[in-house]
């Protein structure tokens, strides 16, 4: 068996008929190289099954290839598009991305950013559990930048991409209003991930200015399951005249949804439902879900190409928070 542990790149040069800096440079300079050097290069690494040791080079150089992304829940959809996004912009430069999952959990959030350290990732994109500015700035005086998903971030610390969710919130109770509801309840998750606060601010605005009166209740996660058990609770208990659900985003509420259908009620026709995101799935429901549309994968990509901004900028520098403006597509749900 070939043991691919011992192959430097010493051996790839003697393969190759090259230098060892001719080598280097098919790695990390290989506009440099004829076609048929790099080629040459290229057939000696896959006879030695050669595989580069990008820990020691990150040892060497202070960093990595690499880039930290860390979200909040891998399995809501949202953040899925949002990393295809950012990834798609990463590999265009030459970057892998490493993804960590904080399953909204601070200490999982904490390991991660430890991990990525360790790693000496180039810069971390996230979707921060609550204030971690302290932390951030450690990793930031060890020259790893970061990159907020949060229209909530300091933008004097932190560049931020996000969507102008206090619009979205008022968008999602108005859409509610116009369709005749006349009691709402908003469903949303733990009170620690603010993610959310701005979009059910602005929910909760705009109904008390239209007076329409509001229910608040606060699921254990922003899941569907977490959500189906607070609407089910609330339907099964007999206080709920709700006529309209706003939920925080589009997982909860498929559980808010499937929570209604279970009651032997039916969308829209006794409640109406409106989510948050606009996530693929929505218009594959039946009946198909209304929702705020978030511009997700582009928001993906723009935070990585703010991420490299800040990869190659001097400290003290100016940054820049990328504010998206929602949209309101109705389906079948209003």
């Amino acid at each position: 068996m070939r043991q691919i542990s011992t192959i430097g790149i010493g051996a790839v040069a003697e393969r190759a008929g090259v230098s060892v800096g001719t080598v280097s440079n098919y790695f990390n300079r290989p506009e440099l190289l004829a076609e048929a050097t790099a080629e040459r290069v290229r057939t000696a690494i896959d006879d030695l099954g050669y595989v580069r040791n990008t820990s020691a080079r990150a040892l060497r150089v202070g960093k990595s290839d690499m880039v930290g992304l860390l979200v909040l829940d891998i399995g809501n959809p949202f953040f899925t598009e949002f990393v295809d996004g950012a990834e798609s912009v990463a590999t265009e430069i030459g970057y892998a991305t490493v993804l960590g999952n904080s399953r909204e959990q601070a200490d999982n959030e904490a390991r991660y950013l430890d991990l990525f350290q360790e790693q000496r990732v180039s810069g971390v994109i996230l979707a921060p559990i609550g204030d971690i500015h302290p932390r951030l700035d450690q990793l930031r005086e060890g020259g790893i930048p970061s990159v907020l998903i949060d229209d909530g971030a300091d933008l004097e610390s932190f560049c931020s991409v996000a969507v102008d969710d206090r619009i979205g919130g008022e968008l999602a109770v108005n859409h509610l209003i116009e369709r005749g509801c006349r009691r709402l309840l908003i469903v949303t998750g733990p009170r620690r991930i603010h993610q959310a606060h701005a979009r059910i601010d602005g929910a909760v605005d705009r109904g008390r200015d239209a007076g329409v009166p509001l229910d608040l209740v606060h699921a254990e996660a922003f899941t569907a399951a977490a959500a189906r058990a607070s609407v089910s609770e609330l339907l099964a208990s007999g206080e709920a005249p709700f006529d309209g659900i706003f939920a925080a985003n589009d997982v909860m509420a498929m559980g808010a949804l499937q929570a209604v259908h279970e009651a032997g009620l039916v969308s829209p026709r006794d409640i109406a439902i409106i989510g948050y995101d606009d996530i693929t799935y929505a218009a594959a429901l039946s009946p198909a879900l209304t929702s705020v549309r978030q511009p997700t994968r582009e928001m993906g990509m723009e935070a990585m190409r703010l991420l490299i901004e800040e990869m190659q900028r001097q400290p003290g520098h100016a940054h820049h928070r990328t504010l998206f403006k929602p949209t309101l597509v109705q389906r079948e749900t209003t």
